[in-house]
């Protein structure tokens, strides 16, 4: 019996998996076919492998607003300093073509959460308000929470809506959610630096 093995190439494309044609190779170092990443990026222009963003990526968060305040109330773990109090706020409205049912109403929502006003806490503040900036905070899908359908969401950017309680109750405290938080806003292309 012959002894076979799969050869991984680095001539493949990992998107068409096949031998690369008109080789473009990413900041990332990883390359595809240029026809296979061109038409990856009109959806997403982020690496298929390592999801690296190349270029700006702009979310279907509905029309909104987020508002910034500081509270002397101290969170706990971070007591040596106030806090940071985001409100959101999105009228109802309707789907436009980006969204899953064009046509179809949403309601109205608001939400509110909460950073430390330490150095950390307004790094994250920035980062956050690029993310809303750029319509990546929210988006209209179905509700992991109450089960609805055509509602405003939290589209995978982690926030803290309570004061206390801990990750279990969404809020503090948790000494790890700054750099996970600042984990999922990179893997979205917002950094401090892009």
């Amino acid at each position: 019996m012959e002894n076979t093995r799969v050869r991984e190439s680095t001539d493949d494309c990992a998107i068409c998996l096949d031998n690369i044609l008109e080789k473009r190779t990413l900041k990332c170092s990883h390359s595809f076919c240029s026809a296979c990443i061109n038409s990856v990026f009109k959806f997403k222009p982020a690496c298929p492998i390592c999801n690296t963003y190349h270029g700006e990526y702009t979310g279907t968060q509905p029309e909104g607003s987020m508002t910034v305040t500081r509270s002397w109330q101290r969170l706990p773990g971070f007591e040596h300093c106030g806090s940071i109090v985001i409100q959101y706020s999105f009228p109802a409205g309707i789907q436009g073509p980006e969204h899953p049912n064009p046509g179809v109403r949403y309601s109205s929502t608001s939400r509110t959460a909460f950073l430390p006003a330490s150095a950390e806490g307004e790094k994250v503040l920035k980062l956050l308000r690029k993310a809303f900036d750029r319509r990546l905070t929210f988006t209209i899908g179905r509700s992991v929470t109450t089960g609805l359908n055509n509602v405003i969401t939290w589209n995978d950017i982690h926030h803290k809506t309570n004061m206390d309680g801990g990750p279990q109750c969404f809020g503090y405290p948790d000494p790890e959610y700054l750099f996970r938080v600042q984990e999922e806003l990179r893997l979205k292309g917002v950094t401090h630096d892009g």
